[in-house]
Formats: structure tokens, C-alpha cells, sequence
């Protein structure tokens, strides 16, 4: 059975779709103002790998994915500026264009990582209308209260389960407030609904609303587009653990606030990537991003195979000498995955009914990735099967490690062109009369051709180089 755990209870628990067969899965996306750092990726890469075991367990998915290009301020606390017209001025763009422009980046990130796009991407700005009825849902039960050229805020203390999946000590948080508490606001935790444009300032990104002309919180956005695309109850809820104390928290109330009833069965959080001791951030200014780890020589998915030796719910130390360590790992499966679709063997084996087993009890293990990754180089080393066999249960693994094993057998299966085939043969004729010299030199002909030639006890083995 598959084993999920739950943030909202803090354990592991069976999972059961509310559909038989079918899951519904929203995951927060990226907020379009930069490129995503690698501990972002690291995220959409846990609920890729998500995504594909559940589909790896017969499982139907619908995902959403949100694009957030308006709304996010710099604080969490709803002070600071707009991250798109701070972006807009960084860069001498539009805020639309500078939204378009790291959508099609992050796209093109994830494409790179093998990551499944969602079958519904769902943008903030697309979805004004669907924000600004659920603001209205929340002010016609008495949820919300207006503070002059601020805001429409959510009060925290009218929903009673407030802050239950982050575990907030609400009584700690009010005496820690009372000196700094924003103007306006009843509770610390309340939080935006709707902000209201400067007076003296014209917005790029603004919308007229009930209760003035503004732009949505960056809650309400998740609560309004999650609703229109999967309905007031679904399966799956996924960010990073970050998101668990506001951003999420703030999503439950609201939306529940509404409902009336329980929003989400399960919620789930990918940890942190850390570098130099401490969390990857823009906000700092310093972050790596995935190309930049491809300048640096590196195969996007060589930084893939690095998030799989981490469990996802495990903080991940990041090095460019554990990055080596991934790298040296994906070439040595590269060269076995390249030797078993070259060396063509069938053998009959009971134990390949124990790798499935094995590998099957490890990513229903709550995503055990490192303990599948480990099933992977067994079934690599395990000579009681043929090299069809592993070749077999390697691709097949694939479908969740998404590394792209097939594509690389592919590559290998690509027929040698009739003179280097020409070569090779003559190369196994003057092994067989014994003519080292002469096999010596068209090795090293073949070799200027991209071709590298083995000798194995069951006879001559070429792959690419």
C-alpha cells in the first residue's frame, strides 16, 4: 500500500484518493519575478517524482499548477513591495513581460529536469474574477474587515482551527505583537485578502474590486484557482516547507472559512536545499540557478540523480563535490545502461520479482527515494539476469526516477553505419585468428569515430561514446 505522510497529522498514513483511481493534486508554483534557484527546483522535482508514483500505482492524476504573477509581496507579513513592479524596475521591463518571460524560463527548467508538466497551469492574473467572489464569500460571513488604503483582511481569530497544521502558539504570537503590530490590523496573524493601490500611484498590475482598485493577496490567489480547477475537496496539496506556517495555513482558513468543510485530505512539504549552512533564497541576491549549474559542466539531470540520494522531507546539503558524485554515478549507469542494450542476454531469474518488490516497497515508503536509487544498482550488478533483464526492470524503474533510461538505451540501438560496421567485424576476425596488432589498431580507428570497443567473455562489445 501506498504510505504518504501527512503534515496535518504529522505521520505517515495509507492513502486513499476520495475518487477510486483517480487523484486530484495541486502544487504551488513559482512566483515569476526571477529565475528559480535550485531549491526551488528541488521542490517541483519531490512532487514530480510524487506524481509519478502515484501514476506508477495505476493511478489516474489531474495537476494543477499555479503561476503567481501578481500579488506576492516582499514580507509574508503583507508589507513591502510588489515582487513584480520591484522586478518591472530591476530590469527596465514590464511587469507582463517580466511574468511571460520567467514563466517561459521556469518551463524551460523543468522541461530540462524531466519534470511532467501539469495538465492545467492556472495563472493569478487569469483568475481576478474567481479571487474577487471568494473575498465576497468571506465578507458576506463575516470573515473580513477593511483597513483604509491598505487592505481587505482576513480575521484569524473568527476561524477556530486556525494555525492547527502549523501547530502556531496564537496567545505567543498576540504578546509578541503588541508593540509591533501593523496598523489597522486586529490580529497579528490576519493576513490580506485584497491590497489597495497607492493613491498617488498608478499600479501596472491593478483591477477594480467592491472595495477599491487593487490586486489580490497572495493566499487567496492558491484558494480561488485550486476551487476552480478541483473543486471545494481534493486529494493532494503540495509546497515547500516554508509555506506550511503562512501560506498554507492562511489557505486553509479562508477557503474552509467558506466551505465550511474539510478543504484538503492530505498536505504535503518538501524540505529545504541547503548551501554554506543555511536555505538557498532570492531574497539574499545569491542563488544558483539551473543553468547556472549547466555552465558549470553539469547535465540537468546529473542535479535530478543528486535530489534522489535525499528523501524529500530530508534537508539536502548542496556541494559541487556532491554534485561530482551524482555526475561520476549518472555516467556509470549511462555506460552499464549503453553495455546492456549493446550485449543482448536472456536469462531466467527469480530474482527479478525481488527488485520490483523491493522497489515498489520503497517509493510506497513515503517516496523513499535513496532506498529505490539502491534497488536500481542491485538489479545494475545482479548477474543472475541477462542483460534484457536489468535493461527491462531499469526502464521500468524510470517511470518515477525520470532520469530518462530508455532514452539512453535508444541512443545505443542506433544501428553502426556500414563502414564502422565494417570495422568492428574485421576487429572480431583478427581477435579470433589472434591478430592483436592488427585488432589494437582498429580499436583505435573506431575510437576517432565515437566507438568504443570491449572484449567480454561472450565476444566484442561496441557503445558510443
Amino acid at each position: 500500500m501506498l504510505k504518504l505522510f501527512n503534515t496535518l497529522s504529522r505521520k505517515k498514513e495509507t492513502f486513499k484518493p476520495i475518487t477510486p483511481g483517480f487523484v486530484t493534486l495541486y502544487t504551488c508554483g513559482p512566483t515569476v519575478y526571477n529565475y528559480a534557484h535550485i531549491g526551488n527546483l528541488r521542490t517541483y522535482l519531490f512532487e514530480d517524482i510524487l506524481k509519478r508514483v502515484l501514476l506508477y500505482n495505476s493511478l489516474r492524476v489531474q495537476h494543477v499548477m499555479n503561476i503567481t504573477d501578481v500579488g506576492h509581496l516582499t514580507s509574508d507579513a503583507d508589507t513591502g513591495e510588489e515582487k513584480m513592479e520591484l522586478a518591472s524596475r530591476r530590469e527596465g521591463k514590464t511587469a507582463w513581460q517580466i511574468a511571460d518571460f520567467y514563466a517561459q524560463e521556469f518551463k524551460k527548467d523543468i522541461e530540462r529536469l524531466h519534470i511532467l508538466p501539469p495538465n492545467v497551469w492556472c495563472k493569478a492574473t487569469d483568475h481576478i474574477k474567481e479571487q474577487v467572489a471568494l473575498v465576497k464569500q468571506l465578507e458576506a460571513k463575516g470573515y473580513s474587515y477593511v483597513i483604509p488604503a491598505d487592505g481587505v483582511y482576513f480575521d484569524t481569530s473568527k476561524f477556530k482551527d486556525y494555525g492547527t497544521m502549523a501547530k502556531l502558539d496564537i496567545e505567543g504570537l498576540k504578546a509578541g505583537a503588541r508593540v509591533e503590530l501593523s496598523a489597522g490590523k486586529r490580529n497579528p496573524t490576519d493576513f490580506a485578502l485584497w491590497k489597495f493601490s497607492p493613491k498617488d500611484q498608478k499600479r501596472q498590475m491593478e483591477w477594480p474590486s467592491p472595495w477599491g482598485t487593487g490586486f489580490p493577496g497572495w493566499h487567496i490567489e492558491c484558494s480561488a484557482m485550486s476551487r476552480a480547477h478541483l473543486g471545494d475537496h481534493f486529494d493532494i496539496h503540495c509546497g515547500g516547507i516554508d509555506h506550511i506556517q503562512v501560506h498554507h495555513t492562511n489557505e486553509i482558513a479562508q477557503t474552509e472559512a467558506v466551505t465550511g468543510k474539510k478543504w484538503v485530505n492530505w498536505w504535503m512539504h518538501g524540505e529545504f536545499l541547503i548551501l554554506d549552512k543555511g536555505k538557498m533564497s532570492k531574497s539574499a541576491g545569491e542563488f544558483l540557478t539551473l543553468q547556472s549549474v549547466i555552465d558549470r559542466g553539469y547535465d540537468p539531470v546529473v542535479y535530478r540523480y543528486f535530489t534522489l540520494n535525499a528523501q524529500y522531507r530530508s534537508k539536502l546539503n548542496f556541494s559541487w563535490e556532491a554534485l561530482d558524485g551524482a555526475k561520476h554515478a549518472w555516467h556509470n549507469l549511462q555506460e552499464k545502461i549503453k553495455e546492456f542494450r549493446s550485449h543482448h542476454t536472456t536469462k531466467e531469474s527469480s530474482s527479478s520479482q525481488k527488485h520490483k518488490d523491493a522497489f515498489l516497497d520503497a517509493i510506497n515508503d513515503d517516496l523513499n527515494m535513496p532506498v529505490a536509487l539502491s534497488v536500481l544498482w542491485a538489479v545494475v550488478k545482479d548477474e543472475t539476469l541477462g542483460t534484457h533483464e536489468r535493461l527491462h526492470l531499469l526502464e521500468d524503474f524510470d517511470r518515477v526516477f525520470g532520469l530518462g533510461i530508455a532514452e539512453v538505451a535508444a541512443a545505443q540501438a542506433v544501428p553502426l553505419e556500414p563502414h564502422l560496421k565494417a570495422l568492428v567485424d574485421e576487429r572480431a576476425k583478427a581477435r579470433k585468428s589472434r591478430d592483436f596488432t592488427r585488432s589494437d589498431v582498429l580499436r583505435k580507428q573506431l575510437l576517432e569515430h565515437g566507438i568504443i570497443v570491449e572484449d567480454s567473455p561472450d565476444g566484442q562489445v561496441w557503445k558510443r561514446v
